[in-house]
This record gives C-alpha cells, structure tokens and sequence, in this order.
C-alpha cells in the first residue's frame, strides 16, 4: 500500500471501529480520544507526502493503479499532483481541529465514527483518478454530511439536512450519467471499457456531445461548490450543522466542487469549458455580487458568513476559468486560503454562540471591550477574508483578479466590487457585534486557553502563506499550467457548441 492508500484506509478503518468500542457512559470521551488519535495520524500521513512530494515532477506522484472490479474496467487509481497535494494537507488539518472542536454531543461514537467516515471519502475524492472511485468517494460524503447536520445540529437541522441531501443527490445523478455515457462512448470507439481518466481524455467527442457531458458534471461540481444559483442548500446547511460539521462543509467539502472542475470538466472538455467560459465566468461573478449584497444585509451572523463564503467560491470559479496560469494558480491557493479562514470564522462564531445562545448582531455588543483578545484574534481573521495584504486572503484574490484581468477585463472589473462590499459588510458586522456598547448585556467571557490552541494553527498560517506563500505556490504552479496548457490546446468543438456565444479574445 502506498501512501496515499493509506490516507483512505486509516480513517475508514477507524470509522468502521467505532461502532465496536464499548464504553461506558462516564468513559465516553474515550471515543473522542480514539478519534483524535486517528486524525493525527492522518495529518502525519499528509504531512509525509507533502515532504516526499517533488515539486519540479510533472504528472501525478504517489501512484497507486491496480484492478479493482477488472470485468468493469474499474481500477483502484490513485495518484497526487499540486492541487491534490494542497487539499489532502488542507483537509487533515481540518479535521484534527474539527475533531478537538467536538463538545457537548451525547452520542460520541456515532459521531466520530460520521467524521472519520467522512474524512476518508473526501481524502479517496481527492486522490482517485478512476471515474467510478472518484464517484463512490464524492457520493459517499453526502451520507455522513447528511448524519452530522440531520441528528447534531441545531434549530431545523432536519430540514436543512433534506435540503442538502436532495440537492447534492440530483447533482450527483447528473454525474453519474454523464460518466457512464463518456465511458460506453470510449468503449464503442477503442473497445476498451475504463474509467480511467487519462484514457478518457482521450474519448473524441463531438461538439454537442461534449457540451452536454460538461452540464452533467458541472452541475454536479456547481452544487457542491456551491455557485450561483445551486448555492441554496448551503446558508441553511451552514446556519443548522454542529460546529465541527460546518467546518468541514464549508472548508472542505466545497473544495471538492471547484476540484471537480479542474481535475474532469477541464481536462475531459477542455473546448466545451473555452466554449462556456462566458457562462461560468458570468455566474462566477453573479455569485460575488450576489453573496456580498446578501451577507450585507444579514443579522445572523451565521448566515453572513455562509454569504460570504458564496462570495469567495465565486473567485475561486472566475480564476479557473479565466485560463491563465496566474489566475489558476490564484483559485487553487485560494482553495487553501478559503478553507483555513472560514473554518476560523466559524469557529469563532460557535465560541460566541456558546457565551450568548444568539447570533444576532442585534443582541451582541461591546464584546471586544469584554474580551479584547478574542476580538482581536477575531479581527485578524476578519482582515484575512476581506483580503488585507500581508495575509492569506490577499494573495489568492490578487492573482485571481490579475489571471482575469489578461483574458476576460470586464469580468475581473466587475469582481472588484465584490471585494469592496466585502470589507464594507465585515467590518459593518464586526464594528456593531464588538464596538457598539451596551450596557444591559450579558457577561461574555475572554478567549480561554484551550480554545485559543484550537484556533492558533489557522492564526499561524493566516499570517504565514500572507507573507510567505512560495511553498504552496511551487507546488502548484506546475499543475495550474499544465491544465492552462491542455485547455488552451484544445481544438475547437464541435458545430453545436461553437454556436453558442464564443469566450472574450485573449484565449487563443
């Protein structure tokens, strides 16, 4: 077994071990324990392959390719390259926090056992280059998702849950048909049944094939981001899960949309993706203007940060397709820069739940002249999503907006107003939950220790890949230009789809 094998089977075996330990009910954070445990050892895993991992190499690393269910064609094929790289590193760290963030749950084995099952369908997501794994892993996530929302959440949980399901389970039948009917069309013309993806990519398709195979995956891809309009699911997803959930809904599992994108809908249908990049690149920016207007006029503070999150997804789907190596490399360190604030934010925001039992910005006020360390640390965070230079949040949206502004100007003008209302609305919010003073609320108590280890390791990275993003960079340059590359390299579709309005000059 190689070491990205490892990073699925650890915590699979792990999930499928809770069940088994049998504790009594005073020794239940003994289950807790376990599954610290288990996601430490993944974050090791990770933190292996991202020191082993050649950043000069090109193509994939770490491979693993055997035959898994050969009468089908399925393999077990794994492999890693920049953009694999950064999200396996964001995702077990995520996780780790996520897991020492868990308190107050009464069943502890149900949910670890949800978590760690999750953790391995988002690392077997990442990693498969075979169309059927990569299916079964992305569909495996909407079960425990569904579990941690449904039966851990709060308010209508129940409903969200519904919500959530419905929508990724229709977006995720679109994708299975669209795999099927690239893999019968692959057979019918070489006689070789495969779900492997670099011999997909080598299916010729005609124009109007190729177009509607794109909307079968992107729709699956959009919903999961999410973007406008398939993002409805997530405010209410977002405002009902537990904590944890949360944050690895919105740090993690909205990265497998926006990977989807790059690893299948560009790499199978590069001219369709050139074809339709007015389409996306326009609802890219509709769900910038959109999610900031929103989040602008939002009291829950919750669902200001769901918004916003809507928002930031919208920069990362206008650097993918503007089709330029800076604007790639942008939207995949913007990947890792979104994951790690908005699981910061998050976390912050259930400390001040967990003080005052509301996230109204009404009924807060004057917290940072009660706790000014935690308003501080709230503030950097802050900063870090509305993009102040010098941290993380800057440096993935000024090489987004610099990647559009060569191929697609007007686009990339109109996103920069996005970036406005978001520090308008951020601050707005922060200004009325921690400056206005009032003198009949509550007590709200100062950031305590244990909570503000929980949130150090994002503080630290907020500050480090602001000032000093390289080491990602480098790793993922190679990759972003090489899928430049294969895009811009495509030959024109077909007649179907050089009908439909052409992408903006500068692609050639």
């Amino acid at each position: 077994m190689g070491y990205l094998d490892w990073l699925i089977a650890v915590p699979a075996v792990g999930a499928l071990a809770v069940p088994f330990i049998s504790l009594p009910e005073e020794r239940r954070n003994l289950v807790r324990g376990f599954g610290l445990a288990i996601s430490l050892v993944e974050l090791v895993l990770a933190a292996v392959v991202g020191i082993k991992f050649n950043p000069h190499a090109t193509g994939y690393q770490f491979v693993t390719n055997v035959h898994w269910i050969g009468s089908f064609g399925v393999s077990w094929f794994l492999g890693a390259d920049g953009i694999t790289l950064v999200l396996i590193l964001l995702t077990a760290l995520l996780f780790v926090i996520a897991m020492f963030a868990m308190k107050g749950v009464k069943d502890f084995r149900a949910y670890v056992g949800w978590m760690l099952l999750l953790e391995a369908a988002c690392m077997g997501s990442f990693t498969s280059l075979d169309l059927f794994a990569f299916f079964v892993f992305f569909e495996l996530t909407l079960i425990p998702s569904y579990f941690l929302i449904a039966d851990f959440g709060m308010g209508a949980s129940g409903r969200a849950a519904v919500k959530f399901f419905v929508y990724t389970f229709a977006g995720s039948a679109l994708l299975l048909v669209g795999i099927v009917s690239l893999v019968f069309i692959h057979d019918s013309e070489t006689h070789h049944l495969t779900f492997s993806l670099p011999a997909l990519m080598n299916t010729h398709l005609s124009g109007t094939t190729q177009l509607l195979l794109f909307l079968a995956f992107t729709a699956a891809f959009a919903v999961k981001t999410p973007i406008f309009p398939f993002h409805t699911w997530s405010p209410d997803a977002y405002r009902a899960a537990p904590i944890p959930a949360v944050v690895m809904l919105a740090g993690v599992m909205a990265k497998l949309g926006s990977y989807g994108i790059i690893r299948f809908d560009l790499e199978l249908f590069p001219s369709t993706a050139r074809s339709l990049a007015w389409l996306m690149l326009t609802l890219a920016v509709i769900g910038i203007l959109y999610g900031a207007v929103v989040a602008a006029g939002e009291r829950d503070l919750g669902r200001l940060v769901a918004y916003s999150s809507l928002s930031h997804m919208g920069f990362i789907v206008l650097g993918i397709f503007a089709f330029t190596t800076e604007g790639m490399s942008g939207s995949i360190l913007q990947m890792v820069n979104h994951g790690i604030y908005t699981a910061a934010l998050f976390l912050f925001l259930g400390m001040i739940y967990e003080r005052r039992g509301t996230l109204d910005v009404g009924k807060l006020g004057g917290l940072q002249k009660r706790a000014p360390i935690f308003a501080a640390m709230f503030m950097l965070v802050v900063m870090a999503s509305v993009g102040l230079p010098g941290l993380n949040g800057f440096v993935g949206e000024f090489l987004i907006l610099l990647g559009t502004f060569i191929t697609h100007r007007w686009w990339a003008v109109a996103a920069v107003a996005g970036v406005v209302a978001s520090a308008v609305y951020m601050l707005w919010a922060y200004q009325r939950a921690f400056h206005r003073s009032q003198a009949d609320a509550p007590p709200f108590g100062e950031i305590r220790l244990k909570e503000a280890l929980l949130v150090a390791p994002l503080l630290a990275l907020i500050v480090l890949l602001g000032v000093y993003p390289a080491p990602l960079l480098s790793r993922i340059g190679p990759t972003a230009s090489s899928v430049v590359q294969h895009v811009l390299a495509a030959k024109a579709p077909g007649a179907a789809a050089a009908s439909l309005p052409a992408v903006v000059k500068g692609v050639k």
